[in-house]
């Protein structure tokens, strides 16, 4: 019995990522209507966690989050810098 809910929640769980991926402006939607319903039957917390995080940065869905746009001023990473690669 407790396979079935874990198998279960693994399962629900990858749907919900790969729709938040997929489909991200349509997950946008649906989870925002969900918190507004929460939020009319006084379920604040739950309201909360299911409001989608508004898009900072390029706002491509490229997984760049609200951090990497207040990043500005840092210089890149020498793990950044595209290297040539030499044939021999």
């Amino acid at each position: 019995m407790i396979e079935v809910i874990i198998i279960a929640a693994l399962v629900i769980w990858s749907a919900l990522y790969t729709f938040k991926n997929v489909f991200p402006k349509s997950s946008a939607r649906v989870f925002t209507a969900l918190a507004q319903f929460a939020e009319q039957r006084g379920f604040q917390k739950l309201a909360v966690k299911l409001r989608p995080v508004a898009a900072a940065g390029c706002g491509g869905g490229c997984g760049c989050g609200p951090s990497a746009s207040t990043k500005k001023s840092e210089s890149p990473a020498s793990s950044d810098v595209v290297k040539a690669v030499k044939w021999k």
